[in-house]
């Protein structure tokens, strides 16, 4: 789709405020601040714009299970699925800073086994993400799988 013209080393941050503050930290210090915030791992994601192809940057808290990253798309029990996610279910390839680490994942919504399974983790890890699921019924909060891809960043 956008693979040929994707600037994934410029993308978009947040708007001004606490969340463009925690990306601004982590990638001045290559994640040494902002990795653990409120003592839960996040990391960056960045994504496709599904209408505009530009890159997009955004914070997640996460767990990690065999080399593949998890996040939560609860837009804080919001009712609509957050931006972020709507972009890659229209292009799943995505961008990871993990810390100092730079990776390729491919994005996918977790099956409804592994999203049982993961719930139970996400939730334990922030338990706040059990409030914004009462907050955004009907809509399910979607899980995501971020499966790293073997070739380096570009």
């Amino acid at each position: 789709m956008y693979a040929l013209d994707v600037d994934w080393d410029h993308p978009t941050d947040p708007l001004p405020g606490p969340r463009l503050d925690h990306v601004r930290a982590y990638v001045a210090s290559a994640g040494a601040d902002g990795h653990l915030w409120h003592g839960v791992p996040t990391l960056l994601l960045t994504t496709v714009d599904r209408t505009t192809g530009r890159t997009v940057r955004t914070p997640l808290i996460y767990t990690e299970d065999g080399g593949r990253h998890i996040v939560l798309a609860s837009g804080h029990g919001a009712p609509d699925h957050p931006g972020w996610y709507r972009n890659l279910t229209a292009h799943p390839e995505v961008r990871l800073q993990v810390g100092a680490a730079a990776l390729k994942a491919t994005a996918r919504t977790a099956t409804p086994w592994e999203r049982e399974v993961y719930w139970a983790m996400m939730t334990a890890l922030w338990p706040a993400y059990e409030d914004d699921q009462a907050a955004a019924r009907p809509r399910e909060i979607p899980l995501v799988i971020l499966e790293p891809r073997t070739s380096r960043p570009q």
